[in-house]
């Protein structure tokens, strides 16, 4: 067995689950998320956890068993907790402001840029350099970050863009300085 896939999925108080077929239904605080799984995978409901097995041991078994336990598991923990991605805007002139629920962007263009927030994903604006996309989808929050970031990636040279937080640049030397060489 695979030993992610072994591992039961512990369920938070606050939240239900419901399974009907080949789908599976989380509904909590920060939304309902539902997923069809593979008919080859079976899902249980046991109390407090959810627990994924495989009934044969086919190859297209193994390859589904740790797949489908961590997509079930993302779900239990993003309609509980959420997830979340900070960005960060570096450059002169570069800002980020909130028009209801869409984020206007100043990236240096002759016009602003505007993105629309997904269903179920919420921007915040903590100040003009840094958004935070959140959501309980962690599949989607990751895809709208990298929509956003994708408007002004980071260059190498100046570094001026729009990175994730925590993210590290490589800096390449101009042409000044490989001439010195």
């Amino acid at each position: 067995m695979s030993r992610i896939g072994k591992q039961p999925i512990p369920v938070p108080a606050g939240v239900e689950v419901s399974i009907k077929d080949n789908t599976i239904t989380v509904k909590g605080a920060k939304g309902e998320l539902s997923y069809e799984f593979n008919p080859i995978m079976g899902v249980a409901h046991e109390g407090e956890e959810i627990i994924v097995t495989r009934p044969d041991d086919s190859r297209e078994a193994r390859s589904f068993h740790g797949l489908t336990r961590t997509l079930i598991a993302n779900m239990v923990e993003g309609v509980s907790q959420g997830f979340e991605k900070k960005l960060e805007l570096v450059g002169v002139g570069y800002r980020a402001a909130l028009k209801g629920t869409a984020l206007e962007l100043q990236l240096g263009f002759s016009h602003p840029v505007i993105v629309e927030a997904p269903e179920g994903i919420t921007f915040e604006v903590p100040d003009q350099t840094h958004i935070t996309v959140k959501g309980a989808d962690k599949q989607l929050v990751g895809e709208t970050a990298a929509v956003v970031r994708k408007w002004r990636k980071p260059e190498p040279y100046k570094g001026k863009g729009i990175r994730y937080a925590g993210e590290q640049v490589r800096r390449k030397l101009g042409k000044a300085a490989k001439g010195d060489k």
